[in-house]
């Protein structure tokens, strides 16, 4: 085994590890929170983190089998995002109060409905 190939192995399974601890601390915030939208971006994260050891795994292997999963966890990833955040934008849309009328001009203050004299 190369000098090269040793680094790149090295490297590969730092990468696994990381993604590994990324995916304890996600695991947290899911659990903590404090508000549904933590929880959906952490979710959608760990899908980012799945495709992401994926890929890893793929490299260490030398395999490109686990491409194609890669890719429809890509898509479910993204449409389970979209999803989500119309869910959430629907749920906080403000409501809309009809606007007041201006209040009446005081008897002899010098205003018409035309304006100041």
């Amino acid at each position: 085994m190369s000098v090269l190939e040793q680094i790149d192995r090295i490297l590969l399974i730092a990468a696994v590890v990381l993604v590994l601890i990324a995916g304890l601390l996600l695991l947290g915030r899911i659990w903590r929170g404090p508000s549904m939208l933590d929880r959906a971006i952490s979710l959608d994260v760990i899908a980012a983190l799945t495709i992401a050891g994926l890929g890893a795994k793929s490299a260490i292997a030398l395999d490109s089998f686990y491409f194609p999963i890669m890719l429809v966890l890509a898509f479910l990833g993204f449409t389970g995002s979209v999803g989500i955040a119309r869910f959430i934008a629907v749920r906080d849309r403000p409501t809309i109060t009809p606007p007041t009328q201006p209040p009446a001009p005081a008897a002899g203050s010098g205003e018409t409905k035309e304006g100041p004299r």
